[in-house]
């Protein structure tokens, strides 16, 4: 092994344990791998940010932004509406979500055609008591199967089509995936609908964002009274009292309502404070401050003294809690932490949620139960579910920001959408053009793009927060490293060491172990990011058995869009994580099946459509 080589292992190793550990971004470690090929020599200077321009990542970009215009013009809700006639039956209602996901993740990011369906399905589930456990991941991977269909379905298939160019032949073109992959995804289809349901738990989630969090259990209202130890003193220093967990839900003076008030805001005597705390905490608050109990349905027997009367009546007077949170000012919404938030391992205080977005943070759940640790000690995790309140705009900007998807329901309605027909003739145009061979498919999908941008379809902020920026960062990163290792020999060496280890085996065995080895890195990586390390392996193998090409790059497709085994595996599989409150070992059981059938299905599927 060469000094080059050597390196260029030194740092997939370490990109690879730091990409499992997810302790750190996976696009700053894809930035660090690339920097230090680069002053080690093994690339140039010149080279070293020419992956930015490759056509997958162009191509991965308009993508995510000719989503973002599928979804403005409402073909998501109006195609969710068709089903709400089948709801009254799990095994249809499970059925056409599987395919509505599946064929949308077929032209748009599967990750979001599974956020379009995510509200729906989970909706649909509590209106017919059907536990979200059931339906979400399902869902999720039928979201994965569809991306397999086409050549813009997912980013790996994006890769591996530019990869074709370096065995002298055209890339891919945009339905060439499709015999392989909508077998497959048929396949999958059939198994998750008729048999997900021996397999998942169910989870009885609870019915609405009130029963999960128990609001009313931990909203109180308290009023500061002459001579209380917190006037002139600000939220900040009540919140921060030692020991305790309190949030100033608003303030109510001089009979107006201060929604979701600054940290810094000043107490006065009379204000009447609304506070998310348990009991513990809000006797301690009283007893420390010095203030003095209003009342509220669950905590105000305990406080008051043995005045049952006067207890009954505050109760019964009361209700401004709960008003006050509902509203029209107010929202509550449930939102999931993405795989790639920027508010991972971060908490309360770090995030400083009130000052940067004016909204509070009630609750956080985990695996479909309400945490019950102290809000300010819970470092959040990829697929957490947090309880927000304030303005509906601050919450929209927060959860955008904070990297999570909202899960709040909307109503489904045949509205009019004004745009409907033309971004559907337009994307189709755009397709024809490239399928046509007239247009590059990342040129065709560019002008797409920018017509719905120049329609006004998509405005120019949504069309910059549709973009998925660490995914770009980590192609653009990681494709001048994968070619290091191509240049420095390092795929030729670990093609050999594959074929060692297929022992003189037929060419279709070789090509097991392929899809293998890349399905494994898929669950432990980006999928992406698989994609690109693997297809020069993929490459060499085939040059060295004197082979086509095809069928060992489409191994590779197959494998990376095949990560059903961990809830880390893919952006998918973590959004689901929260909302249906699944273990890690559930994936397993559902996942290790499927995986096991679809890569018997692959081979034999490569080997009928790409002949070795």
């Amino acid at each position: 092994m060469t000094t080059e080589q050597l390196i260029v292992f030194c740092v997939l190793g370490a990109c690879l344990f730091l990409f499992i550990q997810g302790k750190i971004r996976y696009d700053l470690i894809a930035l660090s791998a690339l920097f230090v090929v680069v002053i080690s020599g093994i690339i140039s200077p010149d080279e070293a940010f020419t992956g930015f321009s490759h056509p997958a990542v162009v191509t991965v970009a308009v993508v995510l932004i000719i989503s973002r215009a599928l979804s403005n013009a409402g073909i998501v809700d109006i195609i969710a509406k068709r089903l709400s006639p089948l709801a009254h039956s799990p095994v249809l209602l499970l059925g056409a979500l599987c395919i509505v996901v599946t064929v949308l993740s077929a032209f748009m990011n599967n990750v979001g055609a599974l956020a379009l369906l995510m509200p729906v399905a989970i909706q649909m589930g509590r209106k017919n008591d059907i536990s979200p456990s059931l339906l979400l991941m399902p869902l999720a991977f039928c979201s994965l199967l569809g991306g397999l269909t086409t050549m813009i379905g997912t980013p790996p298939n994006i890769i591996i089509a530019s990869y074709r160019t370096q065995g002298d032949l055209p890339p891919f073109s945009m339905f060439d995936f499709s015999p392989v992959g909508v077998g497959l995804a048929a396949a999958g289809i059939v198994f998750i609908v008729l048999l997900s349901r021996f397999m998942l738990p169910d989870r009885k989630k609870q019915g609405s964002v009130d029963e999960l969090f128990q609001i009313e259990s931990y909203l109180t209202e308290v009023v500061i009274p002459e001579k209380s130890k917190v006037i002139g003193k600000t939220i900040r220093d009540l919140e921060y009292l030692p020991d305790t967990e309190i949030v100033v839900i608003g303030i109510v003076r001089s009979g107006k309502k201060i929604a979701a008030p600054s940290s810094f805001e000043i107490l006065a005597e009379g204000d009447i404070l609304i506070v998310e705390a348990d009991s513990e905490d809000l006797d301690v608050l009283i007893k420390e401050a010095g203030l003095e109990l209003v009342g509220s349905k669950e905590l105000c027997l305990e406080f008051i003294d043995s005045d049952e009367k006067k207890a009954k009546k505050r109760n019964d007077d009361s209700d401004e809690c709960k008003e006050y949170i509902r509203a029209d000012k107010m929202q509550l919404t449930e939102a999931v932490v993405q795989l790639e938030s920027p508010i991972i391992r971060k908490n309360v205080i770090n995030l400083n949620l009130r000052w940067k977005y004016g909204i509070n943070l009630l609750g956080v759940a985990r695996q479909g139960t309400r945490l019950k640790q102290r809000l300010k000690s819970i470092r959040f995790k990829a697929g957490d579910v947090l309880l927000l309140q304030g303005a509906p705009d601050s919450i929209k900007d927060a959860v955008n920001e904070m990297g999570c998807f909202p899960l709040a329901e909307r109503e489904l309605s045949l509205a009019p959408y004004k745009n409907t027909f033309l971004v559907i003739a337009v994307f189709i145009f755009a397709i024809l053009m490239a399928t046509l061979s007239y247009l590059p498919i990342h040129i065709a999908l560019l002008g797409a793009a920018l017509f719905m941008l120049l329609w006004g379809i998509v405005t120019l902020n949504e069309a910059y927060k549709s973009v998925d920026w660490p995914i770009i960062i980590l192609l653009g990163a990681m494709i001048p490293v994968g070619t290091a290792m191509e240049a420095t020999g390092g795929a030729q060496l670990v093609a050999d060491k594959i074929l060692i280890l297929s022992g003189g085996m037929p060419a279709i065995f070789t090509l097991s172990l392929l899809l293998a080895a890349t399905m494994i890195l898929s669950n432990l990586i980006n999928n992406a990011a698989a994609a690109v390390l693997m297809a020069p392996i993929a490459i060499n193998i085939s040059e060295i058995l004197n082979t086509s090409l095809d069928p060992f790059l489409m191994a590779v497709a197959v494998g990376a869009s095949m990560p059903f085994l961990t809830p880390i595996g893919h952006q998918s599989n973590t959004l689901v994580f929260g909302p249906g409150g699944y273990k890690f070992s559930d994936y397993w059981k559902l996942g290790l099946p499927l995986t096991i059938i679809l890569s018997i299905g692959g081979v034999l599927l490569i080997s009928l459509f790409w002949p070795l």
